[in-house]
């Protein structure tokens, strides 16, 4: 598919970046991509976004760094943006909150308008991505981000962004664009060179000091979270992995060799050892991988140490490492074994090194998942059907309209609805107050959900209250849309293009 998206079973989930994606059930994504449920996380987040609270938020990829970060009040970033191929809409205030709320608890924050990907990915013209970076900075602004204490800035017109696209773009190859969106030989270069942008995006706040940086977004954007964790891995100079004996092994062999360390009751156990009880004990996992590396290492004792893997390093950089590891150590062709140190001492002690060499550090970065709103006529929510979404430019009375004709998850009376209850969790109109008309207020949302379920509120007073609130929002929103047109004129931002012609 030359637009992205990759090939799936029948039961599988596609996670199309350019795609109309839908999810039916998110437990596959857990199981299929392994992203991690937010739940397991949230306990440890001070000060949860209501979004967090209420399960919109329903998944992550490495999220516990910034928890930490917030709760220790240590340096974190966050960035997203948005595609400007129409009007803002509540799916992107919800982004946008994301961003706000983050830099609220302390961090960096960094927002973006993805011109070049509309330009190359959707074909759109300049005239028409400047009128939609203009609307939805507007939004941006009237949303409580702080321009003054975070970044905006537009793809087209951020040199740093671009050299570093073009640095990890060597670190790129089409084989893998090819498995994670689906790119064939009829896939446009620039498409392609949009998807490296998008990357260097994901790790410009690291550009000054690496940092976790978390990136809100949707759940099919995590090709883009996974290409980019991989490419900040690949970009570093070292690699720190555990280790048992000189020669190379992968994860699953460590693990093993790991069992055969713990279970043999010898202080001094060698390979050959860890051979025989392997053979006894996990003949089926060793296979033929880890044992003849066993075998062939014979008498040599096995010792846990903390290795440094050269991946990317100069000389220079390697031997000022090898300089800085005190204690006991063993160098070999490209890689260092050190045994006084524990790995979170390594991993900081070759970021520094790193640093210090011309290198990048770049911290994995991690991501959160929004669960995608259903269409207000059901099914997908989509720009193209715009009674099926609200945008942040309708006029309060065509939101009110909008929401009043909306579908609901009640019952074929009223009389059914008061002995059976509504459907909440079916219900677009629920999903309003869930993901906006409640705002911070998590008893009214409770409230609201019990009443329905339970046979107390009839949708058309609910869908009455919600549209009421709804128009209210639309009239706030655009009001402090317009005070902040004087603030956007006077950011270091441009609204026309270089590229427009």
């Amino acid at each position: 598919m030359a637009d992205g998206g990759s090939a799936a079973g029948a039961d599988d989930v596609t996670l199309d970046p350019w795609g109309s994606a839908s999810v039916d059930d998110y437990r596959k994504l857990f199981e299929q991509f392994g992203i991690e449920a937010f739940d397991d996380v949230l306990p440890q987040v001070p000060n949860p976004h209501y979004l967090m609270r209420r399960g919109v938020v329903f998944g992550h990829r490495d999220y516990g760094p910034i928890a930490d970060a917030m709760a220790n009040d240590d340096p974190f970033a966050v960035l997203s943006g948005w595609m400007p191929t129409g009007d803002p809409h509540i799916g992107h205030k919800l982004m946008i909150e994301e961003i706000v709320y983050h830099q609220q608890q302390g961090g960096d924050a960094y927002a973006l308008v993805a011109d070049l990907e509309a330009n190359s990915a959707r074909g759109l013209s300049w005239a028409e991505i400047d009128r939609h970076t203009e609307e939805y900075l507007l939004s941006l602004l009237a949303l409580g981000f702080d321009p003054e204490e975070g970044e905006i800035y537009r793809q087209s017109g951020n040199e740093r962004l671009q050299n570093l696209a073009f640095e990890l773009g060597a670190e790129a190859n089409f084989s893998e664009m090819q498995a994670l969106y689906g790119f064939d030989g009829e896939t446009n270069i620039s498409h392609m060179q949009s998807v490296v942008t998008q990357m260097a995006d994901i790790l410009y706040p690291q550009l000054d000091e690496p940092k976790p940086t978390v990136i809100p977004v949707g759940p099919d954007q995590d090709p883009h979270m996974r290409f980019a964790r991989d490419l900040a891995d690949r970009t570093r100079y070292f690699g720190v992995t555990e280790a048992y004996a000189s020669f190379e092994a992968d994860p699953a062999e460590r693990v093993l060799i790991r069992a055969a360390y713990d279970a043999i009751d010898d202080d001094d156990i060698r390979c050959e050892d860890a051979a025989d009880y392997l053979r006894e004990h996990h003949a089926d996992e060793a296979g033929t991988s880890v044992l003849p590396k066993l075998d062939n290492a014979g008498k040599e004792p096995i010792r846990p140490r903390v290795r440094f893997l050269d991946r990317n390093a100069t000389d220079e950089a390697f031997e000022a490492l090898i300089d800085a590891i005190d204690g006991e150590k063993r160098v070999f062709e490209g890689h260092v074994d050190t045994f006084d140190l524990d790995a979170d001492a390594a991993e900081e002690l070759a970021r520094e090194v790193e640093l210090g060499h011309g290198g990048y550090g770049f911290i994995a970065p991690s991501s959160i998942y929004n669960r995608f709103m259903t269409g207000l006529t059901g099914g997908k929510m989509s720009s193209s059907i715009p009674a099926s979404h609200i945008s942040l430019l309708d006029d309060p009375e065509d939101g009110y309209d909008k929401v009043k004709s909306a579908t609901t998850g009640g019952r074929t009376s009223a009389k059914e609805q008061r002995e059976l209850g509504g459907k909440a969790d079916e219900c677009p109109v629920y999903e309003l107050y869930t993901y906006l008309l409640a705002g911070e207020d998590d008893e009214f949302a409770t409230e609201v959900y019990e009443e329905c379920v339970g046979g107390e509120r009839l949708c058309g007073g609910c869908k009455e209250q919600a549209a009421e609130l709804m128009a209210e929002f639309l009239e706030d929103h655009q009001e402090k849309r317009e005070e902040m047109r004087p603030v956007l004129e006077e950011l270091d931002i441009d609204i026309e293009s270089p590229w427009r012609r």
